[in-house]
């Protein structure tokens, strides 16, 4: 869940994990922690047409969710970040 400051442009103000409830650090206006971040707009032909969800995981639960999948994840090592 993130929220902004929107006095005179949208700052970053505040991020939390929508897993735990922990607050994640930010400074003048950045994101100073790894968090993985979603965001979906459901079509046609699911429950939730033209609904929107989005959500904030830290990187501890990030962690715990995707140990539980069947399938895991495709990784690979990235050699630039940005």
């Amino acid at each position: 869940m993130r929220e902004y400051h929107m006095i005179e442009y949208n700052e970053l103000a505040k991020v939390v994990c929508n897993g735990c409830g922990k607050e994640l650090r930010v400074e003048n206006g950045y994101l100073k922690e790894e968090c993985f971040s979603a965001e979906q707009i459901f079509g046609y032909f699911s429950q939730k047409d033209g609904v929107r969800h989005r959500f904030d995981l830290c990187e501890e639960c990030y962690e715990r969710i995707i140990s539980s999948f069947a399938v895991p994840v495709d990784e690979d090592e990235v050699e630039e970040l940005l």
